[in-house]
């Protein structure tokens, strides 16, 4: 798959497309949602999984990048595909592509079509690789389509302006369907498109909002035909909690009745790998977030500010990414910084993260995860929290040496 294309990465639908009509992909048994967005995609599939599979539905779901098995990717009924059923659908593509090359996310992104075509699922979640209007899943015609923020990020894909992302997100939009914006402060470009091909948009703030009272929260919206919907005392979820608000109005899209027992007990029972995971070890609490850019990076923090006790940080990042708005994001709220070399393509050393810090302070500079992770045992740091976050590769290096499965 690697091999396939010359490029990691060429943006457009012409090629995919292609296949795609060779291979006779048909999801018209299933109710299609596709979620773009900077952050919040991997929480807003797991909430809908959680829901709708706690609802009796069976559903699908595509997700990108994995941690540790490329069977993470494709999911059905909450388990991975198997390596027989993925490599079936490998070779329907190999064949059917003849000369076309694929990109290694297109060839992926294929493989997950023909399983959900085949095994028709009453919902199946794309989630977006990158941007959304030129992204392999938007060969799809979605049901329902989310934009969960928009943030800079991808620069070199996508531009340093969020009217521009804006605008490639909400190319994942479709004519008379409905659309759902969880952004607090869109760009106008959402809007606009969506106005401009007839999509029926849901804003957050304006079409649905939420409010706080201890443990528990409530939540207003609205019906896919403009009733008022209310939900009250919904638990706190584990994951991000801004996107359950946007999952809520989706759920409202979905032409797919659920309880709100279904919708109460999915909330408080999503998880996801790497988000906020929390590991517990040897008397230490590890948390792995991946919080790859400043918006993560702030939502992380807040996280761990709330911990009130003492916390190490691991960072290690890809140079492609904000290291240096995600390094003084987090190094505002911890207190031990342990800095580590990330050996793949694209990454960044421990020394050139350090530059990024005040003068002040005196991180710890490890050529691994792995090597970082010794260190602290080593140190025997007693009961304090250990943040492992900056990149997919330094969660799932932590996840190898905390003998921790995806």
């Amino acid at each position: 798959m690697e091999q396939c294309h010359p490029s990691e990465i060429e943006l457009g639908l012409e090629r995919i497309s292609k296949v795609a009509d060779l291979l006779a992909i048909d999801l018209s048994d299933s109710k299609v949602v596709t979620i773009a967005g900077t952050n919040g995609k991997g929480s807003t599939v797991s909430y809908l999984d959680s829901i709708y599979r706690e609802a009796g539905y069976s559903v699908g779901c595509f997700t990108s990048p994995h941690f540790l098995h490329y069977n993470e990717r494709v999911k059905v009924n909450g388990s991975y595909s198997s390596d027989e059923l993925l490599c079936a659908a490998f070779e329907q593509i190999d064949q059917a592509r003849g000369q076309i090359p694929l990109t290694y996310f297109e060839f992926g992104t294929l493989a997950a079509l023909v399983i959900f075509s085949q095994l028709k699922p009453d919902l199946v979640l794309l989630e977006v690789g990158l941007g959304g209007r030129l992204d392999a899943v938007n060969i799809i015609d979605a049901d329902v389509s989310v934009v969960t923020t928009v943030a800079i990020d991808h620069v070199d894909w996508l531009g340093d302006d969020r009217e521009v992302i804006g605008r490639e997100k909400s190319g994942v939009f479709r004519s008379g369907k409905p659309a759902v914006s969880g952004d607090v402060n869109p760009p106008d470009s959402v809007a606009e498109y969506a106005n401009e091909i007839g999509a029926n948009l849901f804003k957050k703030g304006d079409d649905f909002t939420y409010s706080i009272e201890g443990n528990y929260w409530h939540w207003q919206g609205l019906s896919l035909d403009g009733k008022p919907v209310e939900l009250s005392s919904i638990p706190m979820p584990q994951l991000p909690f801004e996107n359950a608000v946007t999952v809520l109005q989706t759920v409202q899209c979905i032409d797919l009745p659920v309880t709100d027992d279904a919708i109460y007990h999915g909330i408080s029972c999503a998880t996801l790998t790497g988000r906020m995971q929390k590991i517990q070890k040897d008397g230490i609490s590890y948390w792995l977030d991946v919080a790859h850019n400043p918006e993560a990076a702030e939502l992380l923090a807040d996280r761990i500010s709330d911990m009130g006790s003492d916390t190490t940080l691991i960072l290690g990042m890809l140079a492609d990414k904000d290291c240096q708005q995600v390094v003084a994001l987090l190094s505002k709220v911890v207190d031990e910084i342990y800095l580590v070399d990330l050996t793949v393509p694209r990454g960044q050393k421990a020394e050139t993260l350090a530059a990024y810090l005040d003068k002040e302070s005196s991180p710890k500079l490890f050529p691994s995860v792995s090597d970082a992770l010794i260190e602290l045992k080593n140190n025997d740091i007693g009961s304090g929290n250990v943040i492992i976050a900056g990149s997919f590769f330094t969660v799932s290096d932590a996840l190898v040496v905390l003998g921790k499965d995806a």
